[in-house]
């Protein structure tokens, strides 16, 4: 425990805290909505956005990253909505015209090297108003996380059914795209562009495989997503390593533990 006695390691440690619970609880929803890699999308177009900020003079990068990513996911589910092609194939053209736009745009007169921090992420350079903006992004984030759940779930299920109900089908999943934009673009820049997807999804992949009921999916997501963070960045710390890759390396492996007890469960 003698890592924690230097104050950027807590700093990692308390942000980890504050975006692991929130991005699984998102996660858990994705994955019933068959929306595994709709994060991996917006992660993508958060290169897009920073140049685009870029060129538009915006000092602010969180601003241009959030609203551009907010932009990009109500497009993908505008075109999924519109019925020409496959949910897909429509977040594999976003995908790769977002990375590819903002490479075009960042890497003018070799200059992209900059921002290749952004790629994989670097939660130890986290400072104390950031941790501040985690902690009230989390508490809004769950807040309208429970306000929509029901909706939400019900939408997924059986939407027909939610329409009947009542419940605006549309406006429910463009307010959920947009919660998870902004929370991918506030956790991008520490957790990195190649490895937001999998850091949403693995807890709630994981924990749907050993879950019986909606309340299990989302506590042992959260759970798992937790442990995860913890034991990554200690294990980061302890191979001088990235911390990042660390953590979604344990969610992995979470992944495949849950599938095994899934099995011998079944």
């Amino acid at each position: 425990m003698e890592i924690f006695q230097y104050s950027f390691i807590r700093y990692a440690l308390y942000a980890l805290l504050l975006l692991t619970p929130l991005l699984s609880l998102l996660g858990t929803m994705a994955v019933n909505q068959r929306m595994a890699f709709f994060s991996d999308a917006l992660g993508h177009s958060a290169l897009a956005g920073l140049g685009i900020g870029l060129l538009l003079g915006i000092e602010n990068e969180l601003i241009s990253l959030i609203v551009f990513g907010v932009l990009w996911a109500v497009c993908i589910i505008s075109i999924n909505h519109s019925g020409k092609s496959s949910a897909d194939t429509t977040i594999s053209v976003f995908s790769s015209t977002g990375i590819a736009l903002g490479l075009l745009i960042l890497s003018r007169g070799g200059s992209f090297s900059k921002y290749s921090s952004l790629l994989a992420g670097d939660i130890l350079a986290i400072s104390r108003t950031d941790l501040i903006w985690l902690a009230v992004a989390l508490v809004i984030g769950i807040a309208l996380w429970v306000m929509m759940y029901n909706r939400l779930l019900l939408t997924a299920v059986n939407p027909a059914l939610a329409g009947s109900r009542g419940i605006r089908t549309r406006l429910v999943e463009y307010a959920f795209v947009a919660l998870v934009a902004v929370d991918v673009m506030l956790a991008i820049r520490w957790v990195g562009v190649l490895l937001i997807n999998a850091l949403l999804i693995l807890p709630a992949a994981a924990a749907r495989n050993i879950s019986r009921t909606a309340a299990q999916h989302a506590l042992f997501s959260v759970l798992i997503g937790i442990v995860s963070g913890v034991a990554g960045l200690i294990t980061a710390c302890r191979l001088d390593t990235g911390v990042g890759a660390a953590v979604v390396l344990w969610a992995a492996l979470f992944y495949a533990l849950t599938l095994l007890i899934g099995r011998f469960r079944k």
